[in-house]
C-alpha cells in the first residue's frame, strides 16, 4: 500500500514523457512553390502536450492526496515527487517554449538557417524549474504556503500556449506568441517567479474557515468565469490572479 503513491508519481513523469514525445513529432514539411521559393508547412501536434502536462498535473495533486489516504509520505516520495515533476512541468514545458521559439524565428527571412542560439533561451524554465524543486525539497516550511511559484503551476500556464495558438479567435494572441522578444520576457519573468521568495499560497485546505480560505474561494469564482468568457486565455488570467491574490493575502 505505501508504494501506490508512488507509482502515481511515476504516472505523472509516463505522461511528462508523452509530452515532450508530442512535442518532438511537430511534422515539419518544407516545400516550393512555382518560382521556387521555399515556405514551411507546420501541421504541430504540440496540443498533444498540453493535454499530457494537464493529465500530469491532475495526477501530481493525486499523488499527495492518496499518500494523506493511506499514510503512506516518505523522504523517498518528496524526492520521486520532485523529479517527475522537473520533467513534466519543467523540460517538456521548455521544450514546448523551445518550439515557439522556433516557429518565430522561422518566419524571418532566412529563419531556418538561423542559429541554435535563438532558442536555447527556452531551457532556462527547465533549470528554473529544477532549482525551485530543490530548494522545496530542503526547506521544511513551504507546506500550507510556497516561496515561489510552483514549478507545476508555471508548467501548466506554458502548456496552455499552444492551446491559446490554435484556438485563438483573434490574430493578436497569435501575433504575441509568435515574437520572440515577448516569448523571452515570458521565460525570464516565469523562471524568475520560481525562484524568487515571494510568499505563494498553497491551494490546500488548512482548515475550513472563511478567512483563512477567502482567496482560494475567490481564485475559484475568477477561474470559473475566466473558463466561461475566455476559453484557453483563462488558463493565464487565472495564474495572474493567482500570484495577485498570493501576494494579496500573504500567509502569516
Amino acid at each position: 500500500m505505501k508504494q501506490i503513491p508512488n507509482l502515481f508519481t511515476l504516472l505523472n513523469l509516463v505522461f511528462g514523457c508523452l509530452a515532450i514525445i508530442a512535442i518532438l513529432q511537430n511534422g515539419i514539411t518544407i516545400q516550393y512553390n512555382a518560382e521556387g521559393a521555399q515556405f514551411i508547412d507546420m501541421p504541430e501536434k504540440i496540443w498533444m502536450a498540453s493535454l499530457f502536462i494537464g493529465l500530469a498535473g491532475v495526477v501530481d495533486f493525486l499523488d499527495g492526496f492518496v499518500a494523506r489516504l493511506f499514510n503512506a509520505s516518505s523522504e523517498m516520495g518528496k524526492q520521486l515527487d520532485s523529479l517527475a515533476d522537473v520533467v513534466s512541468f519543467g523540460v517538456a514545458p521548455s521544450l514546448i517554449l523551445y518550439q515557439f521559439l522556433r516557429l518565430s524565428v522561422a518566419q524571418q527571412e532566412d529563419g531556418l538557417n538561423a542559429s541554435i542560439i535563438w532558442l536555447l533561451p527556452a531551457l532556462l524554465i527547465a533549470c528554473a524549474a529544477a532549482y525551485r524543486l530543490a530548494k522545496f525539497n530542503i526547506d521544511a516550511s513551504q507546506s500550507y504556503g510556497f516561496k515561489g511559484v510552483p514549478t507545476p503551476a508555471v508548467g501548466i500556464l506554458i502548456a496552455s500556449f499552444p492551446l491559446i495558438y490554435w484556438h485563438s479567435p483573434t490574430d493578436i494572441v497569435v501575433n504575441v506568441l509568435l515574437n520572440k522578444w515577448v516569448l523571452y520576457a515570458i521565460i525570464i519573468f516565469l523562471s524568475w517567479l520560481m525562484i524568487s521568495n515571494l510568499p505563494i499560497m498553497a491551494l490546500k485546505f488548512k482548515n475550513f474557515t472563511l478567512k483563512n480560505n477567502l482567496p482560494k474561494i475567490i481564485l475559484v469564482v475568477i477561474a470559473v468565469i475566466a473558463a466561461l468568457l475566455l476559453q484557453w486565455i483563462a488558463v493565464p488570467v487565472v495564474f495572474i490572479a493567482y500570484i495577485i491574490l498570493s501576494l494579496v493575502y500573504k500567509q502569516k
